[in-house]
Parts: C-alpha cells; structure tokens; sequence
C-alpha cells in the first residue's frame, strides 16, 4: 500500500469516526464512556495522518 493510499484510507476512517461521535453525542441514550472512546481513536487517526503526510512529498496540511 503506497502512503498516497494508506492516507486515503486513513482519512475516510477518520471521516466515518468523526460521523459515529456527531451521532452519538446527538443521541441522549449515547454511552459517554463510548463517545470518550471514539474521540480518542479519531485523535489517534490525526495523528497518524499528521504523521503520513509529513512522509508524502507535495502534500498540503489541511
């Protein structure tokens, strides 16, 4: 998997995750300690995509 493809992934991932909390936290049944969850893993999805793209040439930080 090249890094161009490997960032893809990585923001789709972080695009569904982002999702899932907006849902969750709309939701008054959600599990905090799952919301809790989640933004720790989108915080880690971040920072693995701050990582890639540092590795990608020509690639811009949004």
């Amino acid at each position: 998997m090249s890094l161009q493809t490997h960032l893809v992934e990585l923001e789709r991932k972080h695009r569904q995750l982002e999702a899932a909390i907006a849902q969750a936290v709309a939701s008054p049944s959600s599990d905090d300690l799952n919301v809790v969850e989640m933004k720790r893993k989108k915080l880690l999805l971040k920072e693995e995509i701050e990582r890639v793209r540092q590795a990608v040439p020509g690639q811009t930080l949004h």
